[in-house]
């Protein structure tokens, strides 16, 4: 009598991993067209593609010289695109430990781990107690969970307030976030470039140190 068949045996994590290639591409510069890791977790939310192009094609060669640093990372899209483009380097947080793995790939296959560093870290805790940059400027890409502009909106203002105060000069920030966040909350409103992308509003700043004087 043939014996019961047995549970399908799971995925092992490796076997997972070889099928996370999506189509996550970096737009332009030197990794032009690499696809990155992706494992399409809730928890990550890319910037989408046609978004990611726009924001870069606004701040255009000013990325060139910068230190990217890229909060709430996912699959540090925004922070490899960066560095593709001519940032000098690139900082990545995420407190999603298997996604920072994934960034960890990423930047391990695109061979520019040696001028990245990872933070496996809550976002907001980690602005709390920013660690020391040399005075390069920076380009800060604020792209989070939608959802978190609404239930942790003080935190959040404080920690987009704490990094424009420590900014060196020519730096730029840009702030990805849905229709339900007023960029009219944060310092120095009327500097802000917004531009809506439903579901997506983006806004850049730059050249607002005359303004905190």
């Amino acid at each position: 009598m043939p014996g019961r068949p047995g549970k399908p045996k799971s995925k092992s994590s490796s076997e997972k991993e070889l099928r996370l290639d999506a189509p996550i591409r970096i737009i332009g510069g030197d990794l032009k067209n690499k696809k990155l890791l992706y494992s399409g977790e809730d928890l990550t939310r890319p910037m989408k593609e046609r978004v990611r192009a726009s924001v870069f094609n606004l701040v255009g060669p000013a990325i060139k010289g910068k230190h990217a640093i890229d909060l709430f990372a996912g699959t540090g899209a925004l922070g490899i695109e960066a560095i593709s483009r001519g940032a000098v380097g690139a900082t990545f947080i995420e407190r999603h430990i298997p996604t920072s793995k994934l960034i960890r790939r990423n930047l391990d296959n695109l061979g520019i781990s040696d001028r990245s560093q990872l933070f496996a870290a809550n976002t907001f805790f980690w602005g709390k107690k920013l660690p020391k940059f040399d005075d390069t400027p920076w380009v800060v890409f604020c792209s989070p969970p939608y959802e978190l502009f609404i239930s942790q909106a003080d935190d959040m203002l404080l920690l987009i307030g704490t990094l424009l105060a420590a900014a060196p000069p020519e730096s730029i920030f840009v702030v990805e976030s849905d229709l339900r966040f007023s960029f009219a909350s944060l310092p120095h409103a009327e500097a802000w470039d917004v531009r809506q992308y439903p579901p997506a509003s983006v806004g850049i700043l730059r050249d607002w140190s005359e303004l905190a004087s």
